[in-house]
């Protein structure tokens, strides 16, 4: 029997709803346009053609697979985040939409008041928070920065997909260590860091815990190893005035709050996320 893409889209978007997945429209979406070996937009574009048996197969087989446990993301390479088209593979961590705050509150202290702004995005991962950044501030100047080579490699990518070559850039380096020479200076260094204590890893789900890397999610015995580091190494790189952001756990703001106090920031605060959790701590070098 002949689908239009959209029967096919509508199909596995209810089977994905029915199994409790809470971004079921996004990871629909995603799955049939890899199916149907074309973009999403393309996809939106086509919906009301048919498609083959075969391309029908792929999609059922594609969503047993996500059923099954293993991340969109990862099934299908894609994702999206912050409206941005991304690049994805099991060497980063697949962004979440929680994280758009970090985005968000970066810009709104950026906006008006430094459009060409240099911000530098730590444990960068696949590049999403540094590469939202620099799109929504079409004069800003981006470095993104991770110890793995591979993710660096998915970051890359992301920077090319997104037409981004021209203003970011990626470095290799260690946010436990001194960050490297000439790196310049920055108005705005956003982190996403590790932030899962050790302990509690083996409790994630299993779709985290069993695919995601774990280099990317242990933040050490307390979940404040990353926290620690950049505060004490990294902070040297901010300009006068500039603004520092963390994304954060859950129960972890008042931690990273006080580590920031004592290394002399003024002007606190907390952004809260979707779920009304305190997600990103920030805060100004005097």
């Amino acid at each position: 029997m002949a689908h239009t893409y959209n029967e096919l889209y509508i199909e596995t978007r209810r089977r994905l709803r029915d199994a409790g997945i809470s971004a079921y429209a996004l990871e629909a979406r995603l799955i049939t346009a890899m199916a149907a070996g074309k973009t999403t937009e393309k996809l939106l574009q086509d919906l009301n053609y048919y498609t083959t048996d075969a391309i029908a197969r792929s999609v059922r087989e594609l969503c047993d697979r996500r059923l099954a446990g293993e991340p969109v993301a990862y099934i299908t390479g894609r994702w999206e985040f912050y409206g941005l088209p991304l690049e994805i593979t099991p060497n980063v961590l697949i962004p979440r939409a929680d994280t758009e705050v970090l985005v968000e509150k970066s810009v709104e202290m950026l906006r008006g008041v430094k459009q060409n702004a240099h911000v530098l995005d730590l444990c960068t991962g696949s590049g999403c928070v540094g590469c939202a950044v620099a799109k929504t501030m079409p004069a800003a100047r981006v470095t993104l920065v991770d110890n793995s080579r591979a993710a660096l490699e998915v970051a890359r990518r992301n920077i090319r997909l997104n037409s981004l070559s021209s203003r970011v850039v990626c470095v290799e380096a260690d946010v436990t260590q001194p960050p490297p020479l000439r790196l310049g200076r920055f108005d705005l260094i956003t982190c996403n860091p590790p932030y899962i204590r050790t302990d509690e890893l083996p409790t994630l789900d299993a779709e985290v815990r069993d695919y995601e890397p774990i280099s990317a999610l242990d933040g050490g015995e307390d979940g404040l190893d990353f926290y620690r580091a950049v505060l004490s190494r990294w902070t040297v790189l901010l300009s006068r005035g500039g603004a520092m952001l963390f994304e954060v756990g859950e129960g972890q703001a008042d931690d990273v709050l006080n580590m920031m106090r004592g290394a002399g920031f003024i002007d606190l605060g907390t952004v809260r996320d979707t779920g009304a959790m305190e997600r990103v701590v920030f805060g100004v070098a005097p």
